[in-house]
């Protein structure tokens, strides 16, 4: 059968490739092979920048001529290092064959022994991982997420006025405004953004067991705890972990992904929530020439933008937690288990990818019903009883909400006029009673 989107296994790489095809230059396994190479490279010409003695030739013209082997690296070239790993039956040593045989055929055969000196794989894995991770949330996710957030922003500003009935246990409670309730949105995903910013991304580079003791083995006047901490921090922008086993702790990992699974509740909160007020009619959808709202009822526009998004987010959730509980567990100085788990890191964030467009084309659609908002204040005048109560006690009046409960609670409907009778029986001054009569659903919003 040739190869189709419609054979695809995963909808990531089926219905929704589209949506997250530029994940395959940071998570497909030619990525993995082009970062493992880029790691392998750049940690070749930190080592002649030492210099080490047989380093000492490599002149610093050719630094970006061998850097080309992994910027001009393509699909067609991973091919080569996947025939080599049948061979070597593992990954990483036939990236170090791939990279001597492109020295070779450079010319510089005699520095090749210098390519993976000293390391295990793993130095190069919990390398790669995480500056593809890294780059694939600056290049992508992150822009995405303040794309939205942008959306929700601009209508929190231009709803800022809009009275709504708020629900507290999915009954009426005390007004509110549409534009403050998307604020709440976007002022937790700006304190999560906050706090994502603040995890390091963490990279392990110490040998096979973290105590880089084939490198203090051969040179053991060179301080290689620094050169390592400055070849990850400043060379590649990582942190680096110290001390660690073979493996990297996974410790920040996991909180960056608590981070985005905190990040995906919040969304799936929106989205419960819009697809709630589109219910109650709050929100009418805009409708797209040819597009079918339901299968067998035309009438119908359904809210499936808000579904799609909640349905990934909680795709992704399910993964992240996986991730997070997962990679920071590892017997005694390392077991492979976290390989086959890291291979997976695009997963969730694809998913959130889906979910984030799902989102800004549904947001996209919403036209406010300011009609069905204002008619829902107009039914329920019972919750400025709160108000009221509240002056009453200021004032010093008796009972007050054990009067206003009187007057509301177990009521199917309270009507403006209901409210004003009431309020021109009580015993209070001119003033507070003019004052308590101007009170209203529609104006009674707090700050």
């Amino acid at each position: 059968m040739p190869t189709t989107s419609l054979l695809a296994v995963s909808p990531i790489d089926g219905r929704y490739r589209k949506q997250v095809e530029k994940f395959s230059g940071y998570f497909s396994e030619y990525a993995l092979i082009k970062y493992r190479i880029r790691v392998e490279i750049e940690y070749f010409i930190a080592l002649c920048n030492i210099p080490l003695d047989r380093l000492k030739d490599f002149r610093k013209e050719d630094f970006e001529k061998i850097r080309s082997i992994y910027r001009d690296f393509t699909p067609e070239m991973a091919e080569e290092v996947k025939d080599i790993e049948k061979t070597t039956n593992h990954d990483v040593k036939a990236v170090e064959y791939y990279v001597k045989r492109h020295f070779k055929a450079m010319g510089f055969e005699k520095f090749g022994e210098f390519i993976h000196f000293g390391l295990t794989s793993q130095d190069i894995n919990n390398t790669a991982v995480p500056l593809s991770l890294k780059e694939a949330m600056n290049d992508i996710y992150i822009p995405l997420l303040d794309e939205v957030e942008g959306i929700l922003k601009n209508y929190a500003e231009e709803w800022k006025n809009v009275p709504m009935l708020a629900h507290t246990h999915g009954q009426p409670a005390s007004p509110t405004r549409l534009g403050k309730e998307l604020s709440v949105f976007t002022a937790r995903i700006d304190e999560q953004k906050r706090l994502l910013s603040m995890i390091p991304y963490c990279a392990k580079f110490g040998g096979a067991t973290g105590n880089l003791n084939a490198h203090f083995y051969a040179y053991p006047e060179i301080d290689w705890n620094k050169f390592a901490k400055e070849f990850i921090e400043g060379g590649l922008g990582l942190k680096r972990s110290y001390p660690t086993t073979q493996i990297e702790h996974y410790d920040d990992l996991a909180a960056l992904f608590d981070n985005l699974r905190r990040i995906n509740n919040i969304l799936i909160d929106l989205c419960r929530d819009i697809w709630t007020y589109i219910s109650m009619e709050y929100f009418r959808q805009k409708v797209k020439e040819g597009e079918v709202g339901s299968s067998a009822m035309p009438h119908k526009v359904n809210p499936i933008d808000f579904e799609n998004a909640e349905g990934n987010l909680g795709m992704a959730d399910a993964i992240l937690v996986h991730l997070s509980n997962k990679l920071p567990i590892s017997r005694m100085q390392r077991d492979l288990t976290d390989s086959t788990v890291l291979r997976n890191v695009g997963v969730p964030l694809a998913h959130m990818v889906i979910s984030l467009n799902s989102l800004k084309k549904g947001l996209g659609k919403l036209i406010l019903n300011r009609e069905k908002l204002n008619e829902d204040l107009e039914k329920n005048w019972a919750v400025v009883a709160e108000g009221i109560q509240t002056l009453l006690r200021k004032e010093g009046y008796p009972n007050p909400y054990e009067t206003l409960k009187k007057l509301t609670r177990g009521k199917a409907h309270i009507s403006k006029d209901d409210i004003q009778e009431f309020v021109k029986g009580l015993y209070v001054s001119d003033e507070i009673k003019k004052k308590l009569l101007e009170i209203s659903p529609m104006n009674y919003t707090g700050k």
